[in-house]
């Protein structure tokens, strides 16, 4: 196996940990440490019994068997290795006794077996998105060190992390960063423990660390964006006009339609995969044939797709036009995964999704109807513009937020504005249909927003696009910003609002404000 040296990160990208920045980046756990010290004689590193440190990760298993982030097929084990290689050589004072587990279950049976010989502290990291496996691990009391592998355990490190934030956990500090010298620093702040520190002086100095190697806000001027935004009188006017499809059912059930039409006017229409996959069947497939070689045409590179699976899309983009015709709507979010794995049909919706988006129709993934009603709103409001429904990971190592997703628009601007490139790709969780990574536009204002009709609010934050990842781990689309405000407020709604945030280009602050005045509903500013 593998075995990779200092200079990597957890991402497996380079990240020199010289002894300058190292010492640099562990100020706040010295500081920590002289001041906890005992008065009398000094312990001597060679008297020291090394603090024993328990590493656990969130997984399903080594080797991924089931289509999930960071994909199926990954191979967590040369991943591991590095870690406990790196944490190991960079922490000699330090004894690491790693395990797995995938759940409470296996998490609680591991916890028990340390009675016997109690660790020091815990390391969680979180490998895959859901596996609940720290709560099992901060319910000890112990110091607990909470770590995203990133575009792998994001979802589930966002959500959890910030449901301990609410619940305001004493021994829990966490750090999502792509840069190993992070995760590094963080873990020497144990060392505050062992010199007579207290669990809340370890989460102080870990918050304090990554606050102190999280780089400051960069420039934020941004290029010009002659966005013409509706009144909100009309806003709401259109907005009555729309209609929603929902396939395969939606997330919040008959209660949330219903608020969605009483607060907005937008009707939800359920319907089930049935009627899909019959308009999928009966979708002409010449048209289908000519609509994939346009996409392919107009693809800057075309990778792992047959001719085959991405005909198989077009028909079901043909199968999407034809319901919204049908029912009289103008948006249509479709359970894709459940619909896909569970075999109730047979391509994936992400290509006719991007194509719906750059008409100025909507197409939106997992059946998330509040996603849904919030491209609506964003789609009225800026005459066309499109949403960009994401799963974000934040990263603290480069001040941003990466927006990932398998389904973009490449027309960011309106179907009646510039292209920018985008390439064809399998689904990245498991690997299969064709999806897309669109490369959108750096420089400009973006704003992120999710409406929740049923609590009258609206959750509000901006960044400025700066490029586009390309990482293979988690869905093809990453578009990466950096947040207008304070990246550490952005972790604390996950739990209350869900993994997803819809993103549109263009300054929408005045504009989402007026609405929710005219609502009588709430903005929270998550930055």
């Amino acid at each position: 196996m593998k075995m990779l040296n200092l200079r990597e990160s957890v991402s497996g990208c380079g990240c020199c940990l010289s002894r300058r920045r190292f010492l640099a980046s562990c100020a706040a756990c010295a500081a920590g440490a002289a001041i906890s010290q005992p008065m009398g004689r000094k312990i001597l590193a060679s008297e020291a019994k090394p603090m024993r440190i328990r590493i656990l990760y969130a997984l399903h298993g080594p080797v991924q068997e089931v289509p999930d982030w960071p994909n199926i097929g990954f191979d967590f084990r040369p991943v591991m290795e590095r870690i406990e290689k790196t944490l190991k050589g960079a922490c000699p004072n330090m004894e690491f006794v790693s395990a797995m587990a995938n759940g409470p279950e296996a998490a609680a049976k591991i916890v028990e077996e340390d009675k016997a010989n109690p660790p020091d502290g815990y390391i969680v990291y979180q490998m895959n998105c859901w596996n609940r496996v720290v709560q099992t691990v901060a319910d000890t009391g112990k110091p607990v060190l909470y770590l995203d592998f990133q575009f792998a355990g994001s979802g589930g490190f966002l959500v959890y992390t910030a449901a301990f934030l609410r619940q305001n956990r004493p021994n829990v500090a966490f750090v999502g960063s792509s840069n190993m010298e992070d995760h590094v620093a963080a873990v020497k702040c144990f060392e505050i423990i062992k010199s007579g520190g207290s669990v809340a002086d370890f989460v102080a100095a870990v918050s304090k660390t990554r606050k102190d190697r999280t780089p400051a806000p960069g420039d934020m001027t941004c290029k010009p964006d002659e966005l013409k935004c509706l009144s909100v009188e009309e806003t709401l006017r259109q907005l009555r006009e729309k209609k929603i499809l929902a396939v395969g059912g939606g997330w919040g059930g008959p209660r949330f339609f219903e608020a969605i039409q009483k607060e907005l006017g937008v009707p939800v229409i359920s319907i089930g995969f049935e009627e899909l996959n019959e308009a999928w069947k009966q979708a002409d497939k010449d048209q289908a044939k000519e609509i994939a070689q346009g996409w392919k045409k107009s693809a800057a590179a075309v990778m792992d797709v047959s001719d085959e699976t991405l005909e198989q899309s077009a028909a079901m983009y043909l199968a999407e036009k034809a319901l919204l015709q049908r029912h009289g709507a103008n948006a249509i979010t479709i359970n894709c995964l459940g619909g896909f794995y569970g075999g109730h049909i047979h391509a994936y919706p992400c290509m006719g999704f991007h194509e719906l988006n750059n008409q100025g129709l909507i197409g939106a993934c997992e059946c998330d109807v509040r996603s849904t009603i919030t491209m609506e709103l964003i789609n009225t409001m800026t005459q066309g513009r499109p949403g960009f429904i994401s799963d974000p990971v934040l990263d603290t190592a480069k001040r941003q937020i990466i927006y990932a997703h398998c389904v973009a628009s490449n027309r960011v601007f309106g179907p009646n504005g510039p292209t920018n490139p985008f390439q064809i790709l399998t689904h990245s969780e498991d690997r299969q249909g064709a999806a897309v990574r669109s490369l959108m536009p750096e420089g400009y204002m973006t704003t992120t927003i999710e409406l929740a009709p049923d609590r009258k609010q609206i959750l509000f934050h901006q960044a400025k696009s700066v490029g586009n990842s390309l990482e293979d781990r988690a869905c093809r689309t990453k578009l990466c910003g950096e947040p207008v405000g304070d990246i550490e407020k952005l972790f604390t709604q996950w739990d209350a609002w869900g993994w997803h945030r819809v993103t549109c280009y263009g300054d929408l602050k005045e504009p989402i404000f007026a609405l929710a005045d005219k609502l009588g509903w709430t903005v929270i500013e998550e930055a």
